[in-house]
């Protein structure tokens, strides 16, 4: 005898699903990540774009006393570009010593850098509370007008940041930036440089998922800057931007890669002023990592290529 299945049995027939229509995902307009900071609103195309090139020798070795507190010394031999009226580019040969002391904690960190030329560098970073922090940068150099001085304060609200800038020379400026959506940020500042008696503002919009990255600036002193990047994997990384100068009328486009392999990472760029760049840093050992810079400015004839090592973590 066939057994009869009831209609109303439990057993639901499979569905397609293409067919059942996808409920979009509502956004907690309540609950935003924090943005950025203003300053680094294009910071994943500035490390593939502008990787620190240098030409010559250098050579930098970092000791660690304890925990907390290290040393470092570096050593850079090589030519130094000084300013000319003609179009081709004037060297001259440079050698410089660096020391410097680095305290590190998780609330405060503290960097000074003393060269032989005389020139004093410092940097202070304070967690004056869970929100707020105290960032200064200073430089005293035996020339005159040279020495400034720079002290933020920047406040990290749930969903916003907001800064607060004093400087040398009268300088005031003050930038906020804001959470719109998960992936949109929209922010604007504002300055005022009294020893020049000049003053103003500027706005910036930044998109970013998992696998791109979206920035816009704007500021009435003339630039438009825009990036963009697309994280092709985990280690590949395509960027280019465009900068204008609608003062100047100055227009330059450039396109670069940053890949990171398993010892080494290789940055590099090209740009529409027919200026290619690259950057190798490869690791050796632990705490040694081989340096190769090279520039070539085919519109300017100047090549520049570079070597170092860094030596401590």
């Amino acid at each position: 005898m066939a057994t009869l299945v009831p209609p109303h049995s439990g057993t639901v027939p499979p569905t397609d699903p293409k067919a059942a229509p996808t409920q979009p995902e509502k956004v907690d307009y309540m609950n935003l990540p924090c943005p950025i900071p203003y300053e680094e609103i294009q910071r994943e195309a500035l490390m593939s774009l502008k990787p620190e090139l240098f030409e010559g020798m250098r050579f930098d070795f970092t000791k660690g006393l304890n925990q907390r507190f290290s040393l470092s010394h570096s050593v850079f031999m090589g030519p130094t570009e000084i300013p000319s009226q003609s179009t081709e580019t004037i060297k001259i040969p440079t050698a410089n010593y660096e020391f410097g002391a680095n305290y590190i904690d998780p609330k405060l960190m503290l960097f000074g850098r003393l060269m032989t030329d005389g020139r004093l560098n410092a940097r202070l970073k304070c967690d004056l509370s869970e929100n707020l922090s105290l960032k200064a940068n200073g430089q005293l150099t035996s020339e005159p007008h040279m020495s400034h001085g720079m002290v933020n304060f920047d406040y990290k609200g749930k969903d916003y940041r907001s800064q607060f800038q004093l400087g040398s020379g009268a300088l005031l400026g003050a930038s906020y930036i804001q959470s719109v959506t998960p992936y949109l940020s929209l922010g604007g500042e504002v300055f005022w440089a009294g020893q020049h008696r000049k003053s103003g503002i500027g706005y910036v919009a930044r998109y970013n998922t998992d696998k791109m990255v979206a920035a816009g600036q704007v500021a009435s002193t003339g630039i438009v800057a825009l990036s963009y990047v697309q994280k092709v994997s985990e280690k590949v990384s395509l960027a280019s931007d465009f900068m204008y100068n609608y003062l100047s009328r100055d227009v330059t486009a450039s396109f670069g890669y940053d890949y990171i392999l398993r010892q080494c990472r290789l940055r590099g760029k090209i740009d529409s002023n027919g200026c290619v760049a690259a950057f190798l840093e490869e690791r050796l050992n632990m705490g040694l990592n081989f340096i190769l810079s090279a520039e070539v400015d085919h519109k300017k004839k100047d090549y520049k290529f570079g070597f170092g090592l860094t030596v401590g973590e």
